[in-house]
Formats: C-alpha cells, structure tokens, sequence
C-alpha cells in the first residue's frame, strides 16, 4: 500500500473498479476531460508555444509559405516513392508484412494497410532511404522524413482536410528545428553525440500529429511530455553501411514516436504541464547551456519550412556544393574526365567527416565528384549504384579527388561552404567556390526544379499518368476536403 493512501480511499478506489469492470463501459478516469487539482507551475515559454500548437489548424498562412510547405510535401512524397524501391524501403515493407495488422492508413508505394503509429515508421524509413529528403541547416536536422510521414498517417486516420494537413506540417517544421535550435543547433550536434535529427523529428512529428489529432493546448503540453521522454538517438548511425538504421534514426523512429504521443493523450492519458522548465526538465537532462527562449523566438511570424532546403542532388547534404561547383567549372570551361589531373575539395573539417569515403556511394564524396567528372551530372541511380564504385573506370577518376578539411571554413558554419579547384593535363587551373548551395533559401529551385526533380524520382514507381496527376493535386492541396483522396494516385 502506498505510504500517503488510507485503507478508505484504497476500498474506495476497489470499490469503483470493480462497478467499472460489472458495467464494461465507464473508464475509471478521463484524462482529458479531468486535470490535477492542483496545476503545476507553467513556464511562460510552454505557455506560448502550447496556445500556438492548439491554434495552428485553424490558422491561415501567408500565400508564400503554403507554396513552399506544397514543395516539401512533394519532395518528401517523392522520397518516400522511391525511398521505398531501396532496401530501406524494401526493409520496412518486411516489417509491416510480417508483423503489422491491416488498418486505417495507407502504405504508400502498395496496396497494404496499416495504424497510424506503423504506417509513419515505416514511411519515414522510406523518406530516408537514400539521402533524398530535405534537411534544415540550423537545427541541422532532417525535417520532412520525419514529418510528413506523421502527417499522412494522422492526416488519413482523423479524416483530415487538404488546409489542415498543410498547416500540420508547417507546424511541425516550426516546432522540431526550434527544439533543436535551442539546444544548440549543429554545435550540440557535433558536440553531444546525440543525433539532433531524431530530436528535431520526435518534436516535429508529434507537433503535426497533436495538430491533426485537434488537441488542446494542455493536450499539447502533456504531448510535448511524452515526446521528450521518446526522445532519442545517438550519432553512432554514422558507422552505418546499408543506410536501414540511419533511415529509422532520422525518419522512422522519430515519426513513430511523435504520432505515438499525440494518440497516448488524444485517449486520455495525461502528463505534466512543463517538461521544458523545472525540475529534471528536458532541457537539463539533454542540453544544460540550451537557450529556451528560441522556442518561441519568431514563432508564428518565421516559418521553417521556407528555411529549409530541397536538395537538388540526391545525395548527402555536405556532398550538394561540391557537385554545384563542379557543375558550374564544366558550365564555364568545358572539359572531359581525362582532361582532368587533380579535383581538390575543401569542406569545413566536422562536414567533411560525415561524407569521407563513405561505404554508400550517396554520402561518399570522393565517388560522387569521380561520377559528376564521368557523366557531367549526378543522377538519382548513379548515387545508389554500388557496384559501379567499384569498377576501374570509377576508380580511376576517384583517385584525383583530395578531399581537405579546411578549418578556416569553421567560422562560416552553419552555412556549408564549398570550394572545388580543378587541374587539367594543360595547366589550367580553375576554382569555384559555392556559399549558397542550388536549393537553399539563398539559391531557391524553382517550382518546375522542384517538380523535375519529383518526376523522375516516382515515374518510375507509380508510372507517369499518376505521377503527372499527383503532383497536380498536391499543389492544388487546399482545395482538398479529404487528403485521404491522394491515397490512390500514392498506390504502386
């Protein structure tokens, strides 16, 4: 018996279970219709940040941020179209094949079902199956691998509108990288050996879930409760080979979670009102030094998801610039492969870590710059080719590339600065150097780019007719009382 519960109250307590279990019908408790009689001290931070949460879905967005939420949306569909053809993909419809139920939610890519805590791991191990999803710099984080798998789960379980889903994922693109961002953003990152993109993810995700599950703003906080303890990863994804685990730490895992604490509290469950303030708050166990008061620093005025690029190449973010530089050199002064000696690459030394003669070749730069010299461009399947790092012809363009890790690049973070200087056999020597890489806010693709890029990467999946329609009807998403209508043109 506990210490502070008479012998009374404990009958008591019996005494109603027991009536409870005869009629089958009555819960003892209602979380969310009955709070503590005593409400826990409220930060301030939470406050706004919560009222904010609960009041996304019916609040309208500027006419610029709708269109870049419709881009991403795409993008990340894309991703996880063709995410689901690699073997993070094909790893995930194992999952669900052998151990998952038919539910409410479409599998994308087949015909399967499944619940909505499912459907969004598995979606988000396909959005990161490869390095083609978007990624935020200053969170240094992944947002829509994450996110958007969330929001199709919730959007078609909670029967949602084409409107709300859109401003579910603005949502969480908002949440997500301010958590990060407050924590330290890539100086935590590389610092902490904790991995900032499940954190961004967990946060984000269950920011669009609560959003789409309508909950109130003391449902938000307790979510938000639930996240932090879900909250995890460590950097340890880096020794990766196959890209499954990196896909589940990025995507899968945190869009799961984040759809799981947004369900636990939309049945009822409740939590404390602060986990960001306090005693053994998030911020203390995860990051001490962290500056709370980013939670809420632009909040409903600095949209993320206008701050977050779209890759152009599908390939890992630190290799993007290279490749820019590179293409611009072939742009300015035309030459083969074998005019060329020696291709340096300098990259700011913990960036160029992450891509260093990686075992993949979509994070491995020095293959990725030996393909761009080859075929003048990087496509979609020459950056999942594997076997093609191994021929002759590869490597023998791969041994010019010198990657340096420039120190003095450092101070430039968390803008990913690129300089690629070529040699060729006459003595020329040519340099370009990249600072706004083609896809970020400072060098936007434009729609057409945007949907180029979509297009050839579900073409070959869903066949052009659907591809054709469904990027259609995704900028057309508004207009959409149910979202749950992509669902067909999704289908395989």
């Amino acid at each position: 018996m506990h210490q502070n519960q008479s012998p009374n109250s404990l009958f008591s307590r019996r005494s109603l279970l027991k009536h409870g279990a005869a009629v089958g019908a009555v819960p003892f408790f209602n979380a969310a219709a009955q709070t503590s009689v005593s409400t826990p001290n409220l930060g301030e931070t939470m406050r706004v940040l919560s009222e904010h949460m609960a009041q996304a879905a019916g609040s309208a967005l500027p006419a610029e941020v709708v269109e870049q939420a419709k881009q991403h949306i795409l993008d990340t569909l894309a991703a996880i179209v063709s995410g689901g053809q690699l073997e993070p993909g094909k790893a995930a419809y194992r999952y669900l094949q052998q151990h998952v139920a038919a539910g409410k939610c479409s599998v994308i890519g087949s015909k399967r079902t499944a619940g909505p805590i499912d459907a969004a791991l598995a979606h988000g191990v396909m959005a990161h199956s490869d390095e083609t999803d978007d990624s935020h710099g200053r969170s240094r984080s992944h947002p829509g691998c994450a996110i958007v798998p969330a929001a199709w789960a919730c959007g078609e379980y909670f029967n949602a509108s084409g409107a709300q889903f859109i401003r579910s994922v603005v949502l969480g693109y908002d949440v997500g990288t301010r958590v990060l961002m407050a924590m330290g953003g890539p100086t935590f990152s590389y610092a902490s050996h904790k991995s900032s993109h499940s954190i961004a993810g967990v946060f984000g995700a269950a920011a669009t879930a609560g959003s789409l599950a309508s909950l109130n703003a003391e449902q938000m906080r307790w979510m938000l409760d639930y996240t932090a303890q879900q909250s995890s990863g460590i950097a340890s994804w880096g020794r990766d080979v196959d890209h499954i685990e990196k896909a589940f730490v990025f995507g899968g895992m945190p869009a799961r979670s984040g759809v799981t604490s947004a369900l636990l509290v939309k049945t009822g469950w409740n939590g404390i009102q602060d986990v960001f303030s306090g005693a053994d708050n998030f911020f203390e166990a995860y990051a001490p030094t962290a500056k709370t008061e980013l939670l809420i620093d632009g909040l409903g005025k600095r949209h993320e998801v206008t701050l977050t690029d779209i890759k152009k190449w599908t390939v890992g973010s630190p290799i993007q610039g290279p490749l820019d530089a590179l293409e611009l050199l072939q742009a300015q002064k035309p030459f083969t492969a074998d005019d060329v000696t020696e291709v340096i690459v300098r990259l700011e030394p913990s960036v160029a870590k992450v891509v260093d003669n990686r075992d993949m070749p979509d994070i491995c730069l020095q293959h990725m710059m030996a393909v761009m010299l080859m075929d003048r461009t990087a496509s979609f399947k020459a950056a999942h080719d594997k076997a093609r790092m191994r021929e002759a012809a590869t490597l023998a363009q791969r041994s010019k590339v010198v990657l340096v890790k420039d120190e003095a690049l450092t101070a430039l973070l968390p803008v990913r600065v690129a300089i690629v200087e070529v040699t060729l056999k006459d003595g020329t020597r040519l340099s370009q150097k990249v600072e706004a890489v083609r896809g970020t806010p400072r060098n936007p693709m434009t729609r057409q780019e945007v949907i180029d890029k979509a297009t050839d990467l579900m073409n070959p999946v869903l066949g052009k007719p659907k591809t054709k329609q469904l990027i259609k009807t995704v900028f057309e998403l508004e207009k959409l009382t149910r979202v749950q209508s992509l669902r067909t043109l999704l289908q395989a």
